[in-house]
């Protein structure tokens, strides 16, 4: 096998973001639906061509390390099913509708994106998941912030803010113990460390949630009131739904898979639909009741996509859902970005990058920067945070070590950026699960993720002025 030159190396990385960035521009809302999907695997039999022909790769490895990339995202397309169903149930079982009804009688519009940002932190950091948070409460709160009046790309922007700023600080969140685990630090030591940049940020991101409330005209309280009018007339509303949601969230907490968590929440709304939802069940089931019904309907909701007309727009938007076959598109997409990961790794143009970012490397400054900037681009590149932890934390462990840096400032490096910035990247898989739960382009809230931006530049700040960095040989002297 033949190491690929540097040249070459950047050449093929800059031929396939400009390509995907291209099908953004060109295709907008539509790029998952089908022209990213063809641009990755244009770009992945290109490379592979240059690979098996000039680098002298066999197919044989090629195969394995595009095999390797989707064993490691199954349990992804899993829970991205998942949410399909639980979205669709929560949604025609009234469990959403209650929490929008609630929520409408109890938060004044002026603070509503601010307590969104909020509640979305603060449910992400118990259950530990971003994904569960926007794909349950960021989806009730968004439906809410519509009547409200309030814009939706700020909507989006404070629930990913909430739900990644919660997800980078739990210590039950996937993605934290992959940081501490590649880095060699401690979990709660790394949790701990990370609070010198997300508290600063989540100061930041509140301040300008509640500007952007204050100035921005809600709807009139009149309109609310007609919403929820609207809400009740169709759905039944009951505090009691509410333990739906209470019980997904102690499950998640004691550590239940996110899965089976998902599935089965998504299974008792269903059944709970059947139960107290007779107009939605009489819409999509007709009038006759029985097992057979039940099945149906159930089955109907957590799969398919269910399409109903009341003559109310928002009630109309609510009860229309897709279910799992509204993720298909989802999964067929993290399919090719996980093919074109794989060939990139397989071919050796990441580890020719890697050797030269590592070797122009001098001070801390340096070293951090070049780290969160690497996490950032293989979010781009490899479109897949778990990839954009794994790469750099191998690549600049032994350089941290050498340099005397305890491993919770590579940790913290990691998180301040590749956790953060995977739900900016259109073509990224966290971007085009989130974009597709909450209905929104990736290009429309990304000017309104406040915390996914300033995040990165925090870290940096505290490294350029030496604040609180931590060195292995003062740990030793404690």
């Amino acid at each position: 096998m033949k190491k690929p030159g540097l040249a070459l190396s950047i050449t093929l990385i800059v031929i396939l973001v400009s390509l995907l960035s291209l099908c953004v521009i060109i295709f907008g809302d539509e790029v998952s639906s089908g022209p990213a999907q063809t641009t990755l695997l244009l770009v992945s039999v290109i490379i592979s061509l240059i690979a098996m022909l000039h680098l002298k790769v066999p197919w044989s490895s090629i195969e394995e390390a595009i095999g390797y990339n989707l064993y490691k995202t199954g349990p992804t397309m899993l829970i991205l099913l998942a949410i399909g169903a639980l979205t669709a149930t929560w949604m025609l079982s009234g469990i959403v509708p209650t929490m929008i009804c609630y929520g409408l009688k109890i938060i004044s519009p002026r603070i509503f994106i601010a307590i969104t940002f909020v509640l979305c932190c603060l449910v992400s950091t118990l259950a530990g998941s971003s994904w569960t948070t926007i794909g349950t409460i960021g989806v009730a709160m968004l439906t809410a912030g519509k009547i409200v009046g309030m814009p939706m790309g700020w909507m989006a922007g404070a629930i990913i803010s909430g739900a990644y700023l919660g997800d980078k600080l739990s210590p039950l969140s996937d993605t934290v113990n992959l940081a501490a685990s590649i880095a060699g630090s401690n979990l709660y030591i790394h949790v701990k460390y990370s609070l010198y940049t997300a508290i600063p940020a989540f100061v930041m991101c509140l301040a300008v949630f509640l500007i952007v409330g204050m100035v921005h005209p809600a709807a009139s309280s009149i309109d609310m009131a007609t919403q929820s009018e609207a809400l009740q007339s169709i759905f039944y509303i009951s505090p009691w739904l509410l333990l739906i949601p209470v019980v997904t969230i102690f499950m998640v907490v004691k550590k239940i898979p996110a899965f089976i968590t998902l599935f089965i929440s998504a299974l008792f709304a269903g059944i709970v639909s059947f139960l107290v939802q007779d107009e939605i069940i009489s819409i999509i089931c007709g009038e006759s009741r029985g097992f057979g019904v039940f099945l149906q309907s159930i089955f109907r909701m957590m799969s398919s996509p269910v399409f109903i007309s009341t003559g109310n727009s928002l009630v109309d938007h609510l009860a229309s859902t897709s279910g799992m076959y509204g993720m298909v598109n989802t999964i067929w997409l993290i399919i090719c970005i996980m093919t074109t990961g794989g060939i990139l790794s397989a071919s050796g143009i990441l580890d020719t990058i890697t050797e030269k970012l590592v070797s122009v490397i001098k001070s801390s400054t340096s070293l951090v920067v070049t780290t969160i900037c690497t996490c950032i681009v293989s979010n781009m590149v490899l479109a897949d945070q778990y990839m954009a932890i794994l790469l750099p934390g191998n690549m600049f462990s032994d350089t941290y070590k050498k340099m005397g840096y305890a491993p919770e400032v590579l940790s913290r490096a990691i998180g301040d950026s590749a956790t953060v910035s995977s739900v900016l990247v259109p073509w990224n898989t966290c971007a085009v699960a989130q974009s597709t739960v909450l209905g929104i382009a990736t290009v429309d809230y990304f000017p309104y993720s406040i915390f996914c931006f300033i995040t990165p530049l925090i870290s940096i700040a505290l490294v350029a002025f030496n604040v609180n960095i931590h060195r292995i040989e003062n740990r030793q002297m404690m």
